[in-house]
């Protein structure tokens, strides 16, 4: 396990990009989520790897990504945030094909041992170009996620529908915890 890389989850438009870029901006190394930049890849280069066309493509792409994001934070120092990882994708690929891509990919490659969830937050979520699904598919992601992770043995911890600043104190005192 690694206790340098810590990971935001939850549901889609929870406001964890926000959290992420709040973190950045107080000098911690962070990691955007791999989906987001392979949609916005496929996007640009007319490819099929995406939610809305081939799921399971983009989660085995998304997969690939998560593995090459956390090579790449061994070199950085100090604790390094993910915007959703590799749980996150193989849990995907799992849940659209039934591959067991959980114990494959996430059982051996450890984060930190809590993980924040950001909770179903109807009041912020929007779709945009690359998030073009409705809130009930983020929250039945959600719902997926609250499940996995304890099953793989980590804490999950919620965050709270507080201000970014207020919910990146939060994170990191859990963390000094």
């Amino acid at each position: 396990m690694s206790d340098r890389f810590v990971v935001l989850s939850g549901c889609s438009g929870g406001g964890k990009s926000t959290l992420l870029a709040e973190l950045a901006a107080r000098g911690h190394s962070v990691v955007e989520e791999p989906g987001r930049r392979l949609v916005k890849a496929e996007l640009e280069g007319g490819g099929e790897a995406l939610p809305w066309i081939d799921g399971a493509a983009f989660a085995r792409r998304t997969i690939e990504i998560a593995l090459a994001d956390r090579l790449a934070a061994r070199r950085r120092p100090g604790r390094v945030f993910f915007d959703r990882g590799l749980v996150d994708a193989a849990s995907a690929l799992e849940h659209l094909t039934g591959e067991p891509a959980l114990k494959r990919y996430a059982a051996r490659r450890r984060y930190h041992r809590r993980v924040f969830l950001a909770p179903p937050w109807p009041q912020i979520y929007v779709t945009d170009a690359e998030r073009r699904h409705p809130f009930e598919a983020g929250l039945a992601e959600f719902e997926r996620l609250r499940l996995v992770y304890p099953a793989l043995g980590y804490e999950v911890i919620l965050l709270p529908r507080v201000t970014v600043s207020e919910r990146a104190e939060f994170v990191l005192a859990a963390l000094s915890g």
